[in-house]
């Protein structure tokens, strides 16, 4: 049976959903380059990259042969999707994201996170919170519409809670979730909930 090997992780999910931990566990464990979107979209002092020059940049890194790929900016989020063979969309509770994400503060204050550019310390602001607190109602259904179209061409995983992250983790560390599928068999991975589920 021919097999697809999965050259190109993408990750998904809020804020504080744990993109950057599983995104470094998924390339230590399958030796794969590991490509943290905020590092590259952040200049020092926190200034945005313009549109133009972003969207530049982000089709230079989608066309690499390897991946994983962590990070938000859903306006290009289909230029994302057309390269990545496998798709990860942590589908978290919000007061999950929003604690990770003050615990994040206080860990980092006046330091850099690993997976930011130099220059941006870490901060956090109330529009931020409203961001994180917002995100299921505004980005939710638009991720899984987008996942949906392509559930017949890519392999996606949806984790809705820490339980289903763990045991994926277990998975990775133990090998038995592999870098290539048969396609005809494995279209779609759901952990617990399909992707019609709302």
């Amino acid at each position: 049976m021919e097999t697809t090997m999965v050259n190109r992780i993408l990750v998904l999910g809020s804020a504080g959903s744990g993109k950057s931990t599983l995104s470094q566990i998924l390339g230590t464990s399958f030796k794969l380059p590991v490509i943290h979107l905020d590092r590259y979209y952040w200049k020092p002092n926190w200034i945005p990259t313009p549109n133009e020059e972003w969207d530049q940049l982000l089709e230079q890194l989608c066309n690499e042969e390897q991946w994983i790929m962590d990070g938000n900016y859903s306006r290009t989020i289909d230029i994302r999707l057309s390269k990545a063979d496998m798709v990860l969309f942590l589908d978290l509770p919000t007061l999950l994201c929003i604690y990770r994400v003050l615990k994040r503060r206080i860990k980092y204050r006046h330091k850099t996170r690993p997976d930011m550019n130099e220059g941006c310390s870490e901060k956090l602001d109330w529009e931020f919170i409203k961001w994180v607190w917002n995100y299921r109602r505004r980005s939710r259904q638009k991720i899984l519409d987008k996942l949906s179209e392509v559930r017949n061409e890519k392999q996606i995983i949806i984790l809705k809670n820490r339980k289903q992250v763990n045991e994926l983790i277990s998975q990775i560390m133990k090998g038995e979730l592999k870098t290539a599928y048969a396609p005809s068999v494995v279209r779609c991975i759901i952990m617990e909930e399909g992707l019609d589920d709302t």
